[in-house]
């Protein structure tokens, strides 16, 4: 895979070496400065979210037309992934904003390019709401239904889960078709943030305390019919397609565990033990855990390329579709990849004992793992349907089966 990619702003060539380089200096500059103070304060990282839109990479899989950066899928995940060794809440709601474009700009039409996409690279930023409690980890289930009214349609509708709730400027909301004949008759809307009906809940959490994704009320929130993204009843195909999410998903937590060992690693070098004069990195034990996080990490990063080019491969032949195989790849790759961050924030703390339990930045990346796990689809609810295709049961997902 050719490692040139298209530049919008200063129409020039960026390699992905150019786009590490820039988005370390965001993170340098920036976002790890915050990162101790978002998860303390609960605040919502908005001088983050402002900092990667000024640089281009809130738009980094749309096209240049669109005011985008005409990247690829490798560029996504790396950007992602170097958020997240330092602020996983970041690195979520960056994900989420990315798949909630890459779904309007897959499924939506041109005016709605022109209306939610192209003030992206002016820092306007979304993200998806699909998750309701009555369904619990079935994100893609919903009971709320969408009534027609005029030229639109009226929503109402509890969500349980929804990064950025109450600080996105849209939402890409998923919801039942009017009269939907069937669970899988389901559709997608776009719905302005600011307008008023909109409830966000309060977000209290273990970790990730950044990302805000609490609950979401719409009351009598109307839409007009040509914020519906696609035809009525197209929402299924949407749900089976979230590849950004999914990728994105996977960056997050290898970033994690990256910056885990990071942090690990550097304490073992500086901790000397003076009755004995030793660095904690001395001691044999501690370098065999080191060395197994170690491992961990690089088999995550050396699976995260093999995805993402798989992914720009993908995007180059035009197909509207990834591979159903692709797909399921990527599925195992979240798993692994989370209960992996959460296995070297173990090592982490056993490694720094009462200086990584301590309040601080082990100590909240170790929080920030457990997100992982539970977020949709779960380990479980993933392994499930990993566990489906590999013995040739067709899964479907509203079938209750």
């Amino acid at each position: 895979m050719s490692k040139t990619v298209t530049e919008n702003i200063k129409k020039a060539t960026l390699t992905i070496d150019q786009v590490r380089e820039r988005i370390r200096r965001i993170v340098d500059e920036v976002i790890r400065p915050n990162a101790n103070l978002i998860d303390k304060n609960k605040e919502f990282p908005s001088e983050n979210l402002a900092a990667l839109a000024k640089e281009g990479f809130n738009g980094i899989l749309l096209p240049e037309e669109l005011g985008g950066l005409g990247l690829n899928y490798s560029a996504f995940a790396l950007v992602v992934q170097e958020i997240a060794k330092v602020c996983p809440s970041t690195a979520l709601i960056y994900t989420m904003h990315i798949e909630a474009a890459r779904v309007i700009y897959s499924h939506g039409n041109a005016d709605q390019w022109e209306r939610w996409l192209k003030p992206i690279r002016n820092g306007k930023f979304g993200t998806t709401s699909t998750s309701e409690g009555e369904t619990g980890g079935h994100y893609w289930y919903n009971v709320s239904e969408a009534v027609r009214k005029d030229n639109g349609y009226i929503i109402n509708s509890q969500k349980s889960f929804t990064t950025s709730s109450g600080y996105a400027d849209f939402y890409v909301f998923q919801t039942k078709s009017p009269n939907a004949k069937s669970p899988d008759d389901i559709t997608y809307f776009i719905v302005d943030g600011h307008q008023e009906g909109i409830e966000p809940g309060e977000w209290a959490a273990l970790g990730v305390r950044g990302n805000h994704s609490s609950s979401l009320r719409l009351r009598d929130i109307y839409v007009d019919q040509r914020d519906r993204i696609g035809e009525e009843g197209e929402g299924k195909e949407i749900v089976q397609n979230g590849i950004a999410y999914l990728i994105g998903l996977g960056a997050t937590w290898t970033g994690a565990a990256i910056g885990i060992l990071d942090e690990t690693l550097a304490y073992a070098k500086r901790k000397v033990h003076q009755d004995v004069n030793k660095a904690l990195s001395d001691y044999q034990i501690i370098r065999s855990q080191l060395a197994k996080a170690k491992i961990l990490t690089d088999s995550l990063q050396a699976w995260q390329k093999d995805l993402t080019s798989q992914l720009d491969d993908w995007l180059k032949s035009g197909e509207k579709y990834a591979s159903e195989e692709l797909k399921n790849i990527l599925l195992e790759f979240k798993v692994h990849a989370s209960e992996a961050a959460n296995e070297v924030a173990q090592t982490g703390l056993d490694v720094s004992g009462g200086f990584g339990y301590r309040e601080g930045t082990l100590e909240r990346l170790y929080r920030d793992a457990r997100a992982g796990i539970v977020m949709g689809p779960s380990n479980n609810i993933a392994r499930e349907m990993i566990g489906k295709n590999l013995v040739g049961i067709m899964d479907d997902l509203w079938s209750g089966k």
